[in-house]
Parts: C-alpha cells; structure tokens; sequence
C-alpha cells in the first residue's frame, strides 16, 4: 500500500489502538519467562537477562511502529519464542557455553546476520524456504517438548504451589483462552509472594539498565546455537507470519522485513537479546478484521502495538528480578504453559504428510534427545538426521 495513505480521523482509532494494545500486552506476559529463562540457560546474570528482554522489547517495539507506519500495513514484529525455548532446551543438555555468555551473544549476532543475508540474497533466502516444512517443525517440536514437560513435573515436585496454576490456567484456557496464559502468570506471582520469601534486595534494583555485551565467536555456537536459532525464527516465526498477512490480504516483499528484522536482531544482541522476527500468534489479532473492519486502517493496531511493547521493556528488570526470586521449576512450569500449543502445533505440521513421517520423527527425537556431538546441539543433529533420511528415501523411490 501507498505510504501516503491519510491518517485516520479520530474516531476510527479506538479499536486498533486497543487491538494492538491487547496484542503487545498478551503476547509479553505469555512468554517474558520464556525468553527470561532462555538467557539465563545460557549463562547470563540477572542484570544481563533483563537487558536482553529491555533490548528485545525495544527492537520489535521499534521496528513494529516504525514498518508499520512507513508502509501502512499491520506488520507486527515479536521476539522469537522458539529460539528462546532452544536456547533453554541447549542449555538443558549441554549447559551453558563454554565461555559464558558472551559466547551466546556471538550466536545471536550471527543468527541476525544469517537473517539479512536470506533477506538481501534471494537464492540464500530460496534455499532455507527449501528446508522441508515437516523437518523444520519436528525440529521445533523436540526443542519444546522438555519445556512442555515441566508443568508435569512441577506439579509432581511441588504440588501446592504447581496444581493451582494448571488448574486456573486450564479453566481460563476453557472460558477466555486469549488470557490463560497471562492469568497464569498473575497466580504464579501471587503464589510466589505468599509461600517464597524472597531475599532481602532482590527486587531492590528494577530500574531500567543496559549491559553492553562483548560477543565472542565460536565455530560449536556457529553451528550448535546460531543456525538452529536462524531456522527456527525463519520456520516458525517469519514464514508463519507471512502467512498471516497473505491470509489477511497483505502481501509485502519479505526481503525487506528479513533485512530490517535481521539488522536489527545484529543490534541488540550487543546487549544480550537474541532474535526479532516477525509476530505469528499475535499478528492475527492486527491483522484481522478485530483489529478494523477497514484494512487499510489495522496498520494503526500493529503500530499501537509496537509503541506498546517499548513501554513494557521498561518493567523489564522488575520482571527479571522477580523471576530470579522464583522457584525455577515453577517459572518453568508456567514457560511450559505457554508453549503448549506452539508444540501441538509444530507436531501436527510434522506429521501432516504421511511420506515425510518417519523422517520427521527422528529429527524430533534426535532433538528432543537433548544429545550434543563435538559441542554441537541436538537441534542440529537432529535436523540433519531428518534430512538424511529423507534424501535416503527420494533416491530409493526414484530407482
């Protein structure tokens, strides 16, 4: 669309404004303990994980607004919550990093200089949109199916504290699923403050603080951390979304979206956030007729909601320091929650196609089996496992 579209008049801003409002804000409570968790999976302090979710709200909350109003359409932007549930699962497995959390940085700037590259080299771009679908999402699947165990074994270890949020977080999912998730992190914070003490101090620092990290580059995070964080962000963010706008009637070029969600993923990892990509779940309800009867007015919503998340980065130490404070297992329970169905989802593409099945299943248990080669993690393995069999297959059934 035309960047001199007028603006709207007063009264059609309301809905959008809302809509993009109601987006940002249920898309941030639903997985700010994932990304929290994917950080400190990888060896980041309490202080560097809240600058990694302070710079990761900031970019989406930047390039929302400002795609969205350059070109007129909803181009919601949101954090990868798949890279971030990788990053929780590699760190599972292997720990994290040999040297530290500096080393993930590195991985972070190379995953968003692997995104421009397939924005701005369209053969690049044409060769990751070839990885198999089923590959990719069984590949997502392992990733989050140890997370997605967590609930399970929260309420085994810790009932009193763990059996209450299943149960409030499934009675909402039943009467008002949009707000399951987010209600479940209000009763987990209430639960938190009247059974945990917290320790004197913990919460004494929130304001807002950047922490500038050095990244380091290692050819086993090159390869362990930054390819499989770039096809995850690809396959299950950015495609995804595409999708969405398409469905909605908006077909931008991809190659810019890639280039600035790439470069700007490149930035923020200098203060420990990993990857920006387009919004999948959250993009419907700017996108879709919720958001205005009128499309040529629902870029308001992704704007708004951009706007939305640069305001929400500013609790981001609070949130952080409240997460450290928390039993582990229960952030963890609750992360679990919330990506429940992102892997109902991803087991379901995986399995779609009856030829590519068996594949699919060994690059998920390759992956969900958290094993680690020469350094390398299991998404890796995993995937080319899949692609191994799979080539295996197609040169059988042409002979």
């Amino acid at each position: 669309m035309p960047t001199d579209t007028p603006l709207p008049r007063a009264g059609s801003i309301l809905q959008p404004v809302s809509a993009g409002i109601l987006a940002s804000v249920v898309g941030f409570a639903s997985t700010f303990a994932v990304v929290l968790s994917g950080y400190t999976a990888m060896g980041a302090t309490a202080d560097e994980a809240a600058s990694g979710l302070l710079g990761v709200s900031i970019g989406m909350g930047l390039l929302g607004l400002v795609l969205s109003w350059h070109w007129r359409i909803p181009i919601a932007i949101a954090w990868s919550t798949p890279g971030s549930a990788l990053l929780i699962a590699t760190g599972a497995a292997t720990g994290a990093p040999v040297g530290g959390f500096p080393v993930a940085v590195g991985a972070f700037l190379l995953a968003g200089a692997l995104i421009t590259a397939a924005g701005i080299w369209k053969p690049f771009g044409r060769a990751v949109s070839s990885i198999p679908m089923p590959l990719a999402s069984a590949m997502l699947a392992g990733v989050l199916l140890p997370l997605c165990l967590a609930p399970v074994k929260a309420v085994a270890a810790m009932p009193a504290l763990a059996l209450p949020i299943v149960l409030v977080w499934a009675l909402a999912w039943r009467f008002a699923r949009l707000y399951a998730v987010p209600i479940a992190v209000v009763v987990t914070a209430a639960l938190v403050v009247w059974s945990t003490p917290i320790p004197d101090g913990a919460l004494a620092s929130i304001a807002p603080r950047v922490v500038f990290v050095a990244p380091v580059f290692t050819w086993d995070a090159a390869i362990g951390l930054a390819l499989p964080l770039f096809i995850v962000t690809m396959a299950s963010q950015n495609v995804p979304g595409l999708a969405v706008l398409s469905v909605n009637g908006y077909r931008p070029d991809p190659g810019p979206i890639f280039v600035a969600t790439g470069l700007m993923s490149a930035v923020i990892a200098a203060v420990g956030a990993h990857s920006v990509n387009l919004a999948a779940i959250t993009a419907a309800l700017c996108a879709g007729p919720d958001a205005h009867p009128d499309p040529d007015r629902r870029w308001i919503a992704a704007a708004t909601g951009g706007a939305t998340y640069l305001l929400l980065g500013l609790v981001a130490s609070f949130a952080a320091a409240f997460i450290a404070a928390s039993p582990p297992l229960l952030i963890e329970a609750v992360a679990g929650l919330a990506l429940l169905g992102s892997l109902g989802a991803a087991l379901s593409s995986a399995l779609s196609r009856e030829e590519d099945r068996l594949p699919a299943i060994l690059t998920f248990v390759t992956t969900a089996s958290g094993t680690a080669h020469f350094g390398i993690g299991a998404a890796f393995w995993g995937l080319l496992a899949g692609i191994a069999l799979m080539a295996l297959a197609r040169v059988g059934s042409r002979q």
